[in-house]
């Protein structure tokens, strides 16, 4: 008898063990990227691993976990606590205008647990760091190049295509009305055909939309519609030999689309998430609690014309892209946003 309960004892005490966690090494920093939705597809997440984990890459003793959420946002909360929950991650790193909310709500529960949220904007909570971009300039590039393309090739037609996945506050604030004044600082007659797909993964859905937009005699397509966007990609490539085109948002497409693709208006997330979770993992912990908001005279918001469609332009064209953005670096228009 005594014999069965040293046995039970042993056991009880390995199984204590197993579930025990090891002590973290002197110096060791484990940062998790949780990413609400999927990487593969969207630009702004694949530029915030990039960054993220070429920060942790150059840091001694750090390592990095990517965690996919998936599109279903009712979902995203209940996962993000999970990481939480783990009381691992010294660091947790995302992007996406929604999730400063849901970090605030884990702080509260775990509030030894810190953020950094990039595309995002909270300020004053002493757990989070946010960096919002001026996308109402980045939308203005994007809008000048479409206006100007469609007023090269399409000059009858004064509309242009704006295809998203759904509407979200920095879309509708910064993004579409940026894209306006672009395209109407070329030609004030130009209005914006919005058309909304209704999540993030729908390609065939923004096919047809891009389809049925190209049909009404449009020319030039913005897709923000993450791993949707490829229904977008596959009609202006079918209808390239038509002139139908694309204006490419965040990172660089033109390999995606090298025949529609006739420039970017990119975002560097990559290299503001490399700066921000390096400086952290050095020891930076003033930055909790501010918000940062960056743009065109930062550097972090530029424009791509490094590709062959765009080459091929018009002289005149790329001339008035080089005239716009001199402008723009200086402050005219002058899109400041001190908050959000």
């Amino acid at each position: 008898m005594k014999r069965v309960w040293y046995v039970l004892i042993a056991l009880v005490v390995a199984v204590s063990g197993a579930c025990t966690k090891a002590p973290k090494a002197k110096g060791e920093l484990d940062v998790a990227v949780f990413v609400p939705g999927i990487v593969s597809g969207s630009p702004i997440y694949e530029l915030l691993v990039q960054g993220a984990e070429k920060a942790v890459q150059e840091t001694p003793n750090a390592t990095i976990k990517v965690i996919e959420a998936g599109y279903n946002q009712a979902e995203w909360l209940d996962r993000l606590r999970a990481v939480a929950a783990t009381e691992e991650y010294e660091l947790i790193v995302t992007s996406n205008p929604s999730m400063p909310e849901l970090c605030a709500q884990i702080a509260k529960e775990f509030p030894n647990q810190k953020f950094f949220i990039a595309d995002a904007y909270l300020k004053g909570n002493p757990s989070i760091y946010t960096v919002l971009y001026n996308q109402k300039e980045q939308g203005y590039i994007a809008g000048f190049l479409a206006g100007l393309y469609s007023k090269t090739n399409n000059a009858d037609i004064k509309k242009i295509g704006f295809i998203a996945a759904q509407k979200y506050p920095t879309l509708t604030e910064l993004i579409l009305p940026g894209f306006e004044a672009g395209a109407k600082a070329v030609d004030p007659e130009f209005t914006i055909e919005y058309r909304e797909i209704g999540n993030w993964y729908d390609a065939n859905a923004a096919a047809s939309l891009a389809r049925e937009l190209y049909a009404s005699g449009i020319a030039v397509i913005l897709p923000i519609a993450g791993g949707a966007g490829q229904g977008v990609i596959s009609v202006a490539e079918e209808l390239a030999n038509q002139d139908k085109r694309i204006v490419w948002f965040d990172n660089a497409g033109f390999k995606l689309a090298p025949q529609s693709v006739i420039g970017c208006a990119v975002l560097k997330q990559d290299i503001v998430v490399y700066e921000r979770v390096r400086a952290i993992l050095n020891g930076n912990s003033s930055v909790y609690g501010r918000a940062d908001i960056v743009g065109v005279r930062d550097g972090y918001i530029d424009f791509d014309g490094a590709g062959s469609t765009y080459e091929q332009l018009p002289g005149t064209l790329k001339k008035s892209m080089e005239g716009m953005l001199n402008a723009l670096k200086e402050g005219t228009p002058d899109f400041t946003i001190t908050s959000f």
